[in-house]
């Protein structure tokens, strides 16, 4: 077991409410890509309530109540790119237009944190304000400007590479 794994944080703000009719295609979804995530190879921890509600939670002070987070925790990147690229999650992201506006700052953040701990709310918020304020670093990345666990700047094969 590694001594760090990977945190994501992604956000999305819906164009229309959770009850509309137009977002039905993404709430039902959900469940099984949820579902999928708790399934895969490297998956360690997923943001849900007691009930399994994923979209139930908010930002502290962001005043945004159509931002939806989303946020996991992966045994390492390649599992998390895995999931996102290789599974029924990206056909279901691909028409995410249809539901999300598009985000005038950073939506996607990833970090490393020691195994065995879970990332706060606060720690995803931070992560996102880090790659907003600076860009790219070790502290919060992205998959187009990659840092291991070491804090080393690192490049992985391209996507499509997976999918080959």
């Amino acid at each position: 077991m590694s001594a760090c794994h990977l945190a994501q944080v992604n956000v999305a703000r819906m164009m229309y409410g959770p009850d509309d009719e137009r977002m039905k295609g993404f709430y039902g979804a959900l469940d099984k890509v949820n579902a999928l995530a708790d399934r895969a190879d490297g998956f360690v921890w997923r943001l849900q309530d007691d009930q399994g509600d994923a979209t139930a939670f908010r930002f502290a002070g962001a005043g945004a109540d159509d931002l939806l987070i989303n946020m996991s925790v992966w045994e390492n990147i390649d599992a998390l790119r895995r999931y996102i690229y290789q599974s029924v999650h990206a056909k279901v992201m691909a028409r995410r237009e249809k539901w999300f506006a598009p985000m005038g700052a950073p939506h996607l953040a990833l970090w490393w944190i020691p195994a065995g701990t879970l990332p706060t709310l606060e720690d995803a918020q931070k992560a996102l304000h880090a790659l907003e304020e600076g860009g790219p670093t070790a502290r919060a990345f992205t998959f187009d400007a990659l840092y291991d666990a070491s804090g080393k700047a690192i490049t992985l094969p391209p996507i499509e590479a997976l999918c080959a």
